[in-house]
């Protein structure tokens, strides 16, 4: 299966994914977008702290900042600034979040030698088609089994991407994917803190690293994936080969990305949207609401069904997600901060909140039913959210986004080249070039 996988990158050149640019420099956008809004958040700067005294030669942006790091330094920072806050984009039938694992490494190689636009473009389709075909045929059994998807799968775009940036062989980005295989990890029970940005980071840093190391000759066992006591087996899952490598080469994974409009889980989207329709329809009439029921999939309860301690529960919280809707009417980055999530308001409107399964709504939809004191009884249900394949978010929102991202996380950035840059990508003749002209000077910092 590596070797398949490799063969198909080796042979694989921007005229058989030229169709796919758009949504490939979409999701770089979205990429910026929210890596500029935590660029100089707290765990971003601890990390860049620790990283500063062993850092190497200094080649490579670290999106927000003036000044530059080692590339594997950077592509660590760079993938998890970009997932910290839960706002990157996401593949439906994985909820792997395709761009920090692989845009991060990709972009911070390309700045050590001379790479045109269009080879990152095509290493960073590959690397997200390899990614989220080898999360294809393990879910959702993986994630469910609590394995962090999006660092176990990002690791193998990562190192497929790169190493076709590096113009491997055949032979090599099998290599690169077989060493990938003994670096994955990242758990969901780490998701409420810090340290899960720890293994998307790592996803991105150690899939540049295996594309170097098979560079230099390291070899891997040719079904460090798929044997008997591979990583898939390891892992505890059986692959999937029809998904694994159906329509390869035809479809593409990232044509099925999608953007998120709410720094939040993907799945409470559907919560959030209800939420903001019921509030219009009880017009302020928000201190009257005596019980909220909120009816969804397993995954909505098993993800969200949990009590609020933090930022970081917020996020992936049933009843944060409510409160935020019906009572602020938004779902912005402050809605999701330590200073709402303390509110008092806020908190009792959350003890209002049940959940509830409801086997018939498939995953990503909800329903919210409330209760008024004056008996009244509103029901709201969203099968297909903002952001969602049905409701997509317009190029227009995703720049709004990135603009956002760099009002709320203070970045010396400027919107408007990041903007244009990411949308001439393919026809930048040196992306290095086109990075460093992003940085603000130094004095800047």
């Amino acid at each position: 299966m590596s070797r398949t996988l490799a063969d198909f990158v080796a042979a694989s050149s921007w005229a058989d994914m030229q169709s796919q640019s758009l949504e490939a420099r979409r999701s770089i956008l979205n990429f910026f977008a929210t890596a500029l809004l935590s660029a100089r958040d707290p765990v971003v700067m601890a990390a860049m702290r620790t990283l500063s005294p062993f850092s190497g030669t200094a080649t490579s942006t670290v999106i927000g900042h003036a000044r530059c790091m080692d590339a594997m330094s950077a592509a660590f920072l760079n993938a998890v600034s970009a997932n910290l806050l839960d706002f990157d984009d996401t593949h439906p039938d994985t909820i792997i979040h395709p761009a920090a694992p692989v845009a991060a490494a990709v972009l911070a190689l390309a700045e050590t030698r001379r790479t045109s636009g269009r080879e990152v473009l095509t290493a960073f389709i590959l690397g997200v088609d390899v990614e989220c075909r080898i999360g294809n045929a393990v879910s959702p059994r993986h994630y469910a089994r609590g394995w962090h998807i999006t660092s176990t799968c990002g690791i193998f775009g990562a190192a497929a991407a790169c190493a076709k940036l590096l113009g491997l062989p055949a032979e090599g980005i099998a290599n690169a994917i077989g060493i990938a295989a003994s670096q994955s990890a990242g758990n969901v029970e780490n998701l409420p803190s810090a340290a899960k940005n720890v293994s998307v980071g790592n996803a991105a840093r150690n899939g540049l690293f295996a594309a170097l190391l098979a560079q230099q000759g390291f070899e891997a066992a040719p079904r460090a994936i798929e044997g008997p006591l591979g990583w898939a087996r390891t892992m505890g899952d059986e692959l999937d080969q029809t998904r694994l490598l159906d329509g390869l080469g035809k479809t593409w994974e990232i044509a099925k990305n999608t953007y998120k409009p709410y720094p939040a889980g993907i799945v409470f989207h559907a919560v959030i949207d209800a939420c903001l329709g019921l509030r219009q329809r009880i017009a302020g009439r928000v201190d009257q609401i005596e019980q909220v029921m909120v009816q969804g999939s397993a995954l909505l309860l098993a993800r969200g069904d949990r009590p609020v301690n933090n930022a970081r529960d917020a996020r992936v919280s049933i009843h944060h997600c409510t409160a935020c809707g019906l009572l602020l009417g938004a779902a912005g980055v402050t809605e999701f901060e330590q200073e709402t999530v303390d509110r008092p308001d806020i908190a009792q409107l959350r003890l209002k909140v049940k959940a509830e399964l409801d086997r018939a709504m498939p995953d990503g939809a909800a329903r919210v039913t409330l209760r008024l004191a004056s008996g009244d009884v509103l029901t709201e249900t969203v099968t297909s959210p903002r952001g969602s394949q049905a409701a997509p978010l317009s190029d227009r929102d995703i720049e709004a986004k990135l603009r956002d991202g760099i009002r709320t996380g203070r970045s010396a950035w400027d919107a408007d080249r990041v903007i244009e840059a990411v949308w001439r990508l393919d026809a930048a003749d040196d992306v290095g070039n086109l990075l460093q002209s992003l940085r603000p000077p130094l004095a800047s910092r």
